[in-house]
């Protein structure tokens, strides 16, 4: 199992997301995100409004993910 931070996927906080993939980790931050846009935080609503814009060029938003994954996968089992 492996632990990546709100942040370091694109969010706005340090909350904490574990998993044996990074496909479940961006599953729990995607949850996380959308709990958060309901609850209006601003913060969140930031990082949101920026990944909109990063999805409008499906290449750059694929280089983004290529270097998460990569970091995921450069990360220590914990």
């Amino acid at each position: 199992m492996k632990t990546m931070n709100c942040n370091q996927l694109g969010g706005a906080c340090d909350r904490e997301f574990h998993g044996n993939t990074f496909e479940e980790m961006a599953e729990q931050s995607k949850q996380h995100a959308m709990d958060m846009m309901q609850k209006k935080d601003s913060a969140h609503l930031k990082a949101m409004a920026d990944m909109s814009e990063l999805m409008k060029d499906p290449e750059a938003m694929n280089q983004w993910f290529a270097a998460k994954r990569k970091e995921f996968e450069a990360l220590a089992e914990d």
